[in-house]
């Protein structure tokens, strides 16, 4: 298998370099799969029942929304964690501190360590198209593989994966 990734040359309309044409990339969704589809297809490959699995589905689904709304981080069977954040602004004086700080509520995913090394270990494949939408060019990924973390602050600043030093950033502990 391999991540399909299309580049795109487009015109920028915006910055320093508007006006010019530039290959941007993103990954190729292919579409999203229903819930069903994938009951169906854990169904086949465990030997559960799908009913069994479509209720103990919809079952963790309630318990990971009431535990996360707690202030809970939930482990999701061999894929990461998930927990709910916020990102604010930052103040000096506790009397200035208040709930209008708060510009979003975010979910935050924490990949196992297992998917990461299966996401290093997949293959990328790159479709480049002109602006007239024609394929012009096919490259196989040679690069290492490397993943963001978003457990690691890079450059100082907060990358949303937790209360780093930024301070800007709060779990509700």
């Amino acid at each position: 298998m391999a991540i399909k990734v299309k580049a795109v040359e487009r015109e920028l309309k915006v910055g320093k370099d508007a006006g010019k044409y530039r290959f941007m990339m993103q990954a190729e969704i292919y579409n999203t799969l229903s819930a069903q589809k994938v009951i169906s297809e854990a169904s086949v490959r465990s030997g559960i029942s799908e009913g069994a699995l479509s209720a103990a589905w919809d079952a963790i689904g309630q318990v990971v929304k009431v535990w996360a709304t707690e202030g809970h981080s939930i482990a999701i069977p061999g894929l990461g964690r998930m927990r709910f954040a916020v990102r604010a602004t930052t103040v000096e004086d506790v009397n200035k501190v208040s709930t209008g700080l708060i510009t979003c509520r975010r979910v935050i995913f924490s990949p196992s360590v297992e998917i990461k090394d299966e996401l290093k270990d997949t293959a990328i494949n790159i479709t480049c198209y002109d602006r007239e939408g024609k394929i012009i060019k096919r490259v196989t990924s040679t690069d290492p593989g490397n993943i963001e973390d978003p457990d690691t602050p890079t450059n100082g600043g907060n990358t949303g994966g937790g209360n780093n030093s930024g301070g800007n950033e709060s779990n509700g502990d």
